[in-house]
């Protein structure tokens, strides 16, 4: 069987419009489009990415990465990046597979099989995404998971078995990339929990003291240690987080671009219009106009 042919046709039954497409199995969307696109700013969530057709572009600090269906892409926590389609077309649609999973689904599979708890092989701290070969043995599961989405009885239970699957197959690829982030006591698991209170706390001042003390790492390290696996500062990536959050409020939400500046943590109207522009090339009302048309 192919199975890249394969899950492409299910894509396809699935797909009546362009965009991201939600399913029955909370954990799995797809992505579908023929257009190709200029670089867009996004917040990525702890996910399995894969390019079925066509192919993506990743931009993340000052390094670009190229990925089609010959590949997958693994990101570990909530990191920025900039992304862009590079390949689309009518005849020959865009579509990804995405399957959000958390680090403790991951740790418990660890767990699970015994696996050796120890901390990862690798001392020097990695990014928080990696690329590996997409093959059969990790395709064969994923068809399962997406003809899996098109029933309707217990359908979440047993997505969460498949699921447990393809993590099983990516720790036996991964190992040492999942392990320094999901393991207590390293440095990369420090930072994502500096990374998930931020993010839970977004519109609220943070205080680089008590988040210090808070994930047992001073604040020179923190620092250093954040902008290495988000190539930012955590000033940065909240304000990063505002503004996404501020985007879908703004097209989600019957709410005027001052309203939303203040839901967001802002305390100036003026200061959030000038940033909004600053990372979306527009102002806040523009922006939300083109996504809405678009």
């Amino acid at each position: 069987m192919n199975y890249r042919n394969e899950l492409i046709s299910l894509i396809k039954e699935n797909s009546s419009t362009e965009g991201l497409i939600l399913t029955n199995i909370s954990s799995l969307k797809f992505y579908t489009t023929t257009q190709i696109s200029e670089f867009v700013s996004i917040i990525y969530e702890p996910s399995l990415c894969i390019a079925i057709q066509g192919s993506k572009a990743v931009g993340f600090g000052d390094e670009m990465y190229s990925y089609s269906s010959e590949k997958y892409l693994i990101v570990s926590t909530h990191i920025p990046a900039n992304v862009r389609i590079e390949e689309a077309s009518k005849e020959k649609p865009y579509y990804s597979i995405i399957i959000n999973f958390t680090l403790e689904q991951i740790y418990d599979v660890i767990k699970e099989l015994n696996d050796d708890l120890q901390e990862s092989k690798h001392k020097i701290l990695q990014k928080s995404l990696c690329f590996d070969v997409l093959d059969d043995f990790l395709l064969e599961p994923l068809f399962r998971l997406l003809k899996l989405s098109q029933r309707k009885d217990n359908v979440e239970f047993l997505s969460n078995l498949i699921l447990k699957e393809i993590i099983y197959i990516l720790l036996q690829r991964n190992s040492d990339f999942f392990k320094q982030y999901v393991l207590e006591g390293n440095i990369a698991n420090q930072i994502v929990k500096a990374i998930t209170e931020i993010k839970d706390n977004f519109s609220q001042s943070i205080n680089m003291k008590n988040l210090s003390k808070n994930i047992g790492m001073s604040e020179s390290s923190l620092y250093n240690n954040f902008k290495k696996i988000t190539t930012m500062s955590p000033l940065q990536f909240q304000k990063k987080i505002r503004l996404e959050e501020a985007k879908q409020m703004l097209i989600n939400q019957n709410l005027d671009a001052a309203q939303v500046a203040f839901e967001v943590g802002y305390e100036s109207p003026s200061q959030f219009s000038r940033e909004y522009s600053r990372m979306f090339g527009m102002s806040p009302k523009a922006h939300v106009n083109l996504l809405k048309d678009n």
